[in-house]
């Protein structure tokens, strides 16, 4: 899901992306020659190396991982590439982008092992793709900032345009980043076909800040996190994920007892991220074998705490940290991916008319 690294991006530390080297060509058209299975992903992927290595040793693969930059650029690239795919299976492209993968043919069919286990509300139709994880984008607050100002910081979308948040949001592009798009279409679920552009007209009247990805946004421009503290940010709104702040509590040194920034709980929208088997795979066997495995509770139960996403299959736990310093939106916004499909496009060329020029 669109840049969720916050070890390196927020603090310093560095996430582990894992990949092992080798080649992925095949001896026929299945792949079972090949012993390496290549994972094409946005830069947000990460596993914790032992998860990784219980694959490798148990299916006889090695995981090759190529990271693509954000979503969009990431589903964009294949898209251009699926005659001649970079990889065997494409993980990240979530529900605000599916149908453009989906009608350019960039999956074959899979119907992945475990896919029995995954909960109701995140199943799709067909079997180009199975959902792995699911998160809210959401507004973000500095909590420090509202203290120091004796603001209340904003619940909702109505709020954003209210003069006493005037120059405080910053969000990222909806023509290049995952989060921007997101929360673009939280407004358009949120105002509906009509609304939404006059919504945003009095968001840009009330000063937001576009910037091209969530990395700027978060770590460049946001006060609340520890980037944005180092580099003297002043935006104390931001558009995020509902899991920034307990990644702000658990890669902080020494950690803080709160987390030091909050979640608008009324202007969240749900993602869903999916992994697909891509067409023209030189390792199909192998990208078979891989989807299963992000199915397993293994797996699932890994993400949480690396890439600060909720896992989807029944069973999976989730962490404490979670539960106390990030939670799920109660009531997100959400938008059908048929309508998604049919608006997307032109709603973003909209909203660049309108925001952006």
């Amino acid at each position: 899901m669109n840049n969720k690294k916050f070890l390196a991006a927020v603090v310093g530390l560095g996430l582990v992306t894992l990949s092992a080297c080798g080649s992925s060509s095949s001896s026929d058209s299945e792949g079972n020659g090949s012993k390496t299975v290549t994972l094409v992903s946005h830069d947000s992927w990460a596993v914790s190396k032992n998860v990784l290595a219980d694959f490798e040793k148990k299916s006889g693969y090695k995981v090759k991982v190529l990271e693509d930059g954000d979503a969009g650029q990431a589903v964009n690239k294949a898209i251009l590439t699926k005659d001649n795919p970079q990889g065997d299976v494409f993980f990240g492209v979530d529900n605000t982008l599916l149908s453009r993968a989906l009608d350019n043919g960039l999956f074959q069919s899979y119907e992945a092992k475990g896919a029995d286990r995954i909960k109701a509300g995140y199943r799709v139709d067909g079997d180009k793709v199975t959902p792995i994880d699911t998160g809210d984008i959401c507004v973000n607050y500095d909590k420090a900032y509202f203290t120091e100002h004796k603001l209340q910081p904003p619940t909702s979308y109505d709020d954003l345009i209210k003069p006493a948040y005037k120059n405080l949001l910053v969000t990222e592009n909806a023509s290049t980043s995952s989060p921007g798009l997101g929360f673009l279409l939280g407004s358009a679920a949120k105002y509906g076909d009509d609304g939404w552009q006059g919504y945003w007209k009095k968001l840009k009247a009330n000063g937001v800040k576009v910037v091209d990805g969530w990395e700027q946004a978060y770590n460049e421009e946001f006060s609340g996190s520890a980037g944005g503290k180092k580099a003297k940010a002043d935006r104390p709104l931001v558009v995020s994920y509902a899991s920034s702040p307990p990644a702000e509590v658990i890669y902080a040194d020494p950690k803080p007892t709160t987390a030091p920034t909050g979640v608008a709980q009324g202007t969240c929208f749900r993602q869903i991220e999916y992994a697909g088997l891509l067409s023209n795979a030189a390792n199909a066997k192998g990208g078979k074998a891989l989807l299963d495995f992000l199915l397993t509770k293994e797996f699932q139960q890994d993400m949480p705490l690396n890439m600060f996403v909720y896992p989807v299959v029944d069973g999976a736990r989730v962490p404490a940290e979670f539960t106390q310093y990030g939670p799920q939106a109660k009531d997100p916004e959400t938008m059908d991916p048929a309508k998604i499909a049919d608006n997307r496009d032109d709603w973003v060329k909209s909203w660049t008319s309108l925001v952006l020029k």
